[in-house]
């Protein structure tokens, strides 16, 4: 018996414990320089970036945070993400070349992804293979925007198993539990620098953290993108290398 209430105690815990975190609402504003040993220009209209939380959903429509260059804004919510793509003027461009395909919309598209939480689990097993990363959390921490940020590493082994470290401070108390916005991090990034290659560099560092200020509105997609099934997906993707492949061999 005793043992029985030891399990219901500890899962009352636990599940107190997961109701009390991730509970931030509120904005998180970001600058975004160069910071490399070749300068690059910053473009006045990504100079600056934001993310909306609210709990376990963020809300971005800031190029800095966008690992595709179709995507127009990404929503997250606990795993799941969703993205808005426009290919518009790619697909518009390969038509004019007489390209043919099944899809027949005007490229504006509804890309939804689902993780599972075990996928990131091995995220902090060091693992020093050439072409793999592990991350590693630290104990420092500093303030950024009013924030305590505690250091972390993301270490990157090419494939000669060089080491490539990348420095994030993150706050542990903004957005979900497992950021699969930052590929599964456990925070939500306050500064981070992004190699962009042949010496340059970004770096963006929140600046302001603005509590409330968000409603249910503020995380709606926008109107106009179509949803198309996994087979639909895949279909237009595959005529899509295959498009672009025989213009380069032209």
């Amino acid at each position: 018996m005793k043992k029985i209430f030891a399990m219901a105690a500890a899962l009352l815990l636990s599940a107190s414990m997961m109701s009390a975190q991730n509970t931030f609402k509120g904005i998180v504003k970001y600058k975004v320089e160069s910071t490399g040993q070749v300068a690059m220009t910053i473009p006045e209209e990504a100079a600056t970036a934001e993310i909306r939380v609210s709990g376990d959903d963020m809300f971005t429509k800031s190029a800095i945070f966008m690992s595709s260059p179709f995507s127009e804004c990404i929503l997250v919510q606990n795993l799941t993400m969703t993205r808005c793509e426009n290919y518009g003027m790619l697909l518009s461009y390969l038509r004019s070349q007489g390209s043919e395909f099944d899809y027949q919309g005007d490229g504006k598209l509804i890309i939804k992804n689902t993780a599972k939480a075990d996928a990131f689990d091995s995220l902090e097993i060091v693992d020093k293979e050439p072409g793999h990363f592990y991350i590693e959390y630290t104990t420092e921490t500093k303030e950024i925007a009013g924030v305590t940020a505690k250091k972390m590493v993301r270490h990157v082994f090419d494939e000669e198993g060089v080491d490539h470290p990348t420095e994030m401070w993150i706050s542990d108390e903004i957005g979900p539990r497992v950021n699969i916005l930052f590929d599964g991090i456990k925070g939500m990034p306050l500064q981070c620098t992004v190699d962009a290659g042949e010496g340059k560099a970004i770096t963006y560092t929140a600046t302001e953290v603005v509590k409330g200020k968000v409603k249910e509105a503020d995380f709606l997609l926008p109107d106009g993108y179509d949803t198309l099934s996994e087979e639909e997906l895949e279909t237009l993707g595959t005529q899509l290398q295959e498009e672009l492949e025989l213009l380069q061999e032209e």
